[in-house]
Formats: C-alpha cells, sequence, structure tokens
C-alpha cells in the first residue's frame, strides 16, 4: 500500500446539520450542512464544506448525505426512523451533541472530547 493509500484510508466525512451557524438541535430543521473531510489519524479537519439542506422529504437525506461520501452525523437530535435509513447507508449516526459551531463539534470528536448529551428528538 502506498503512503496516499494510507492516508486516503484515515479520511472520511463527517456531516453536522446547522442552523443560524451552530448545531442545530433538530436534525429535520436545519437550514445547512457542514461536511467535514477529516483525518481520523492526524485528527485534523482538511476541508469544509456548506450545502444548503435540500427539501426534506423522507428517506432523501439518507441518499444524498451518501452521495456526499458522508460516514458520521453528528447532531443534537434525530428520530429513530431517521436514524435507522442512515444506518442503512452505512453513516454512523451521534446524537445529543451540543450546539456548537460546526467546526468546534468536529475539532472535539475527533480530539475524543466531544459531549454528548440526550437526544433532543423524542420520535
Amino acid at each position: 500500500m502506498s503512503s496516499n493509500e494510507e492516508v486516503s484510508s484515515a479520511t472520511s466525512v463527517v456531516a453536522v446539520p446547522v442552523a443560524a451557524g451552530r448545531l442545530s438541535m433538530h436534525f429535520g430543521h436545519c437550514d445547512q450542512f457542514a461536511l467535514f473531510d477529516v483525518d481520523a489519524d492526524s485528527k485534523e479537519v482538511l476541508n469544509d464544506r456548506r450545502f444548503d439542506s435540500p427539501p426534506h422529504q423522507p428517506g432523501m437525506l439518507p441518499e444524498w448525505l451518501h452521495d456526499q461520501g458522508v460516514t458520521l452525523i453528528i447532531a443534537g437530535g434525530m428520530g429513530r426512523r431517521a436514524q435507522q435509513l442512515f444506518s442503512q447507508f452505512g453513516i454512523e449516526v451521534i446524537v445529543g451533541a451540543p450546539s456548537e459551531t460546526p467546526q468546534a463539534v468536529v475539532q472535539a470528536w475527533l480530539d475524543g472530547k466531544l459531549q454528548i448529551g440526550e437526544n433532543f428528538c423524542d420520535h
């Protein structure tokens, strides 16, 4: 394996739902998604991008985020059914994250310091 392949195997894409510039406490009510290309080995954010949230239609977001290469979502709250749909696309979901800036949330996760509370969504 070449060194480039080793680096690429450590990279992944993390999505954070955003409302008013901070992590959205309810996944389905976000205005945007912040997508971060991260290197888990070096604990670095390599790139970040913002996308307006596509229209909220049942089952659309899991496929759209999967198509963006997302492997992890960090959210404040998300219903069980949505979590199951993301799981079917191989996307891990962390719920109960605080309403901080997306950059702070992702860096805390990379550093192993993300404080997780309760899922803010009960449906």
